[in-house]
């Protein structure tokens, strides 16, 4: 099979990235950053257990990359790939840097079956949310910032 949009040759080094972190004992996930061109503009790979930071994965911290480094209209054009498919946090700050394209190799079904039986995902662990409350006290810091 052909590969004209060289997705592949991008999944494979985020797949690299993964295997790397795994190396370094950190979780097995990597992720790249590519623009219009297909260069490649910043890769990282997941280092929750090295940072001894949760928010470590790399689909996050290239979000952050391309918000602070890219101006929109730039980071629309780009592709993130990504050795499997983001966590909820991950697509939530995907969206807000505003890339264009997310390609990854594994899906979140996909990867839960690689998984021993009896794991439980984080992403399946929610805590007790209690609100709304004091909504005019929490509005009055918002009225008229977005305009």
């Amino acid at each position: 099979m052909t590969d004209p949009t060289g997705d592949q040759v991008h999944l494979r080094r985020a797949i690299a990235l993964a295997t790397a972190a795994r190396e370094g004992g950190d979780p097995p996930f990597g992720s790249l950053l590519v623009d219009a061109e297909g260069t490649v503009l910043a890769e990282d790979q997941n280092t929750t257990i090295s940072d001894n930071d949760i928010t470590a994965h790399p689909e996050l911290k290239l979000a952050r990359w391309a918000a602070a480094n890219l101006t929109p209209k730039s980071a629309a054009t780009t592709t993130m790939y990504t050795s499997c498919e983001p966590c909820g946090m991950c697509a939530n700050a995907i969206a807000r840097s505003g890339l264009g394209r997310v390609v990854y190799a594994l899906s979140n079904e996909q990867l839960s079956s690689l998984r021993p039986a009896g794991f439980v995902p984080l992403d399946s662990v929610r805590a007790d949310y209690v609100g709304p409350d004091l909504f005019d006290e929490a509005a009055a810091a918002l009225r008229g910032y977005y305009g």
